[in-house]
């Protein structure tokens, strides 16, 4: 260790320009005092540190927590660590899969936990949370700026005991509309249109039941299940699913559905935008008017064509929404309207946890 000397100063002077006033003020009584030889001679690692002062305190904007936040996702690359695979059924991550199957750009996907201190963003799906199956890394050193994932796509009546799981996450990433990160059910997407207008050409054939209505957990306690029993009533409704003792696999589902008149699109819960594949895939999918029994008629028109489907809200009673279904099965110009919806879109449906997972990225800007 030297002790300063004169050279050492000739260089501070060449600084001066880009040093703030206190700085050139401390430096200057620094050389009086070096020639009265009255103070007390600094090492040049002291001399290191001031200058490591000067660059702390430079005019730099403060970065707050969103600045952090924004920073992070504008990077070239986000590594998404999902942290379990949700119910425990894992998918294939080979090559890049966020842009070979999905076409998004730097956004990388890992299911292996090594990448902890490497990820941008960790996901937890909550059922595992809840049921004690899995647990988020608490012992574990964080890494500064990364961020946690809640995800869900359960409504928040079957979504748990969320106790303890409070302060950990930066963001959240359901179904509804105003999360975070919005990953839905299904949605309608655009497409050419068809010029042909005709009734017989939107309308499906070879319908042969009223309305159906597949099941696979049955409650009295459900308000569905109470709308069920009245209007069965008043028209034929044909039940299938694991509730009943006639169930339909996976090919069988839709064509089944195609020779309903009307499908049962009942939610097990009535929670905001909670619309799922009932919805989408069941009725619209499988050529049924859905009858919809969930959150209020605007949040399913913010999603889907006003005359695509027939709320149970709208009628003062069951035996009235039954009435009105048993004349439109009878009525073909009328009922061939709910299916004008196909000239424009087309029905994508998100069942893959890796597309939804990749679909983090499309947010990084925002």
């Amino acid at each position: 260790m030297q002790p300063l000397n004169h050279e050492s100063f000739r260089h501070v002077s060449r600084l001066k320009r880009t040093l703030p006033k206190w700085l050139i003020h401390w430096i200057s009584t620094m050389r009086i005092c070096f020639r009265k030889m009255t103070c007390v001679l600094l090492t040049s690692s002291s001399l290191i540190s001031i200058f490591s002062l000067f660059y702390l305190l430079s005019p730099i904007e403060p970065m707050d927590y969103k600045q952090r936040d924004l920073f992070t996702f504008s990077s070239t690359n986000v590594t998404i660590l999902l942290w379990h695979w949700p119910f425990g059924k894992p998918y294939s991550l080979s090559a890049d899969v966020c842009l070979e199957q999905y076409g998004y750009h730097g956004c990388l996907l890992v299911d292996n936990r090594s990448w902890f201190l490497r990820a941008d963003l960790v996901v937890f799906h909550n059922r595992e949370l809840v049921s004690g199956q899995q647990r988020l890394p608490l012992n574990s050193s964080r890494p500064p700026g990364q961020r946690w994932v809640w995800m869900s796509l359960e409504s928040p009546e079957n979504s748990g005991n969320l106790e303890g799981l409070e302060c950990h996450f930066s963001y959240v990433m359901t179904y509804r509309r105003d999360a975070d990160i919005t990953i839905p059910y299904g949605e309608l997407v655009p497409k050419e249109a068809n010029n042909d207008s005709t009734v017989d050409a939107r309308l499906p054939m070879n319908k042969t039941f009223q309305a159906c209505w597949v099941v696979s957990n049955y409650s009295k306690r459900h308000y569905r299940s109470t709308v069920y029993k009245q209007l069965k009533k008043v028209i034929n409704v044909k039940v299938y699913g694991k509730a009943t003792k006639n169930p339909l696999d996976a090919e069988s589902l839709l064509p089944t559905i195609s020779h309903c008149y009307f499908y049962l699109a009942f939610e097990n819960s009535i929670s905001r935008d909670y619309i799922t594949e009932k919805f989408w895939r069941n009725a619209l999918l499988g050529g049924a008017v859905p009858v919809v029994l969930g959150p209020p008629r605007e949040q399913y028109e913010a999603v889907a064509p006003k005359d695509s489907f027939i709320h149970v809200d709208d009628f003062s009673s069951i035996n009235e929404l039954g009435e009105f279904l048993k004349n439109l099965t009878v009525d073909k110009e009328r009922y061939a309207t709910y299916f004008a919806w196909k000239h424009q879109y087309s029905v994508k449906l998100h069942t893959d946890w890796r597309e939804r997972l990749c679909s983090i990225c499309s947010h990084r800007h925002k």
